[in-house]
């Protein structure tokens, strides 16, 4: 007569996996392609922290000039005398004003756009690959 374990620990769970017909697993290309997801997983978060630096050095420069810019339209607009004067410089700054906001706002959205983009073409890489080390261990498997 077998002898029933008394608890989980007493079990032989080698003769129980031994039982499934599982295919055998490649351990080193398992550990392999891990490492090249953790080095992918780095690389594109190395890109995102570069361009997110990049972005707001950029913004920084960007705020610098335009407080030069202010600085120089308040003097501009005191130099002004006629209040029609005063008036239609007011508009002619307004209007370089937003148009340079503008040029900035796209200015930074491109980069933030190149730097994300690269972060992604890199994921999207591993990705395919880890998809074809999958398949090409499965058919090792059914070999």
């Amino acid at each position: 007569m077998t002898k029933k374990p008394e608890s989980l620990f007493d079990m032989d769970f080698t003769k129980i996996m031994a039982e499934f017909k599982l295919p055998q697993v490649d351990v080193e290309a398992l550990v392999a392609a891990q490492r090249k997801n953790i080095e992918s997983l780095s690389t594109a978060n190395r890109l995102a922290l570069e361009g997110m630096q990049a972005v707001a050095k950029r913004n920084m420069e960007i705020m610098q000039a335009t407080l030069a810019d202010l600085t120089e339209a308040m003097k501009a607009l005191a130099a002004a005398e006629a209040p029609q004067a005063k008036a239609a410089k007011q508009a002619e700054l307004m209007k370089q004003t937003y148009e340079k906001a503008m040029q900035h706002i796209r200015e930074l959205q491109d980069m933030i756009q190149k730097m994300s983009g690269e972060a992604m073409n890199v994921l999207n890489k591993r990705i395919a690959e880890a998809l074809d080390e999958v398949k090409a261990m499965m058919e090792k498997a059914k070999a």
